[in-house]
């Protein structure tokens, strides 16, 4: 799915997304992480195998939100909600991280703060619907 324009404004944005996926019970787990675009994919990288990777190698469905600093019309706080299916692929993490690390830390970083960081994981996002408040929820 073609991720909208007003929505891609937010995810390039350097602001925490909560990552939701789904326990082994179906309960839901949810983390902070950094997210960038790779054409209509969300990733965001992982130098360690967390319990998130974990839930999303056996159930795939995730939901991402983040926050922005708009109001609309009517004074509601602006966010974006985005429900997809998501895929672990191992390597790239230190290198994503790095890119990311620019837009939410500054442009002089070094992250991952460490010599030779695990080559980790990335988490591939294909977007299936959009919604929250703002002008990419369909109404």
């Amino acid at each position: 799915m073609e991720i909208p324009e007003s929505a891609r404004e937010v995810l390039e944005a350097p602001r925490l997304a909560h990552l939701v996926t789904l326990n082994a019970d179906g309960s839901p787990q949810v983390t902070c992480v950094w997210v960038g675009l790779e054409g209509d994919e969300i990733v965001a990288g992982h130098l360690n195998d967390q319990q998130k990777l974990k839930n999303i190698r056996r159930d795939a469905r995730v939901a991402l939100s983040i926050e922005t600093d708009r109001q609309n019309a009517i004074g509601l706080t602006e966010y974006l909600v985005i429900h997809g299916r998501a895929q672990v692929v191992e390597g790239g993490a230190p290198d994503l991280l790095q890119r990311l690390a620019y837009s939410y830390l500054g442009p002089d970083v070094k992250f991952p703060p460490m010599p030779e960081p695990p080559e980790g994981f990335v988490t591939h996002i294909t977007p299936e619907r959009f919604g929250g408040v703002g002008p990419w929820a369909s109404r």
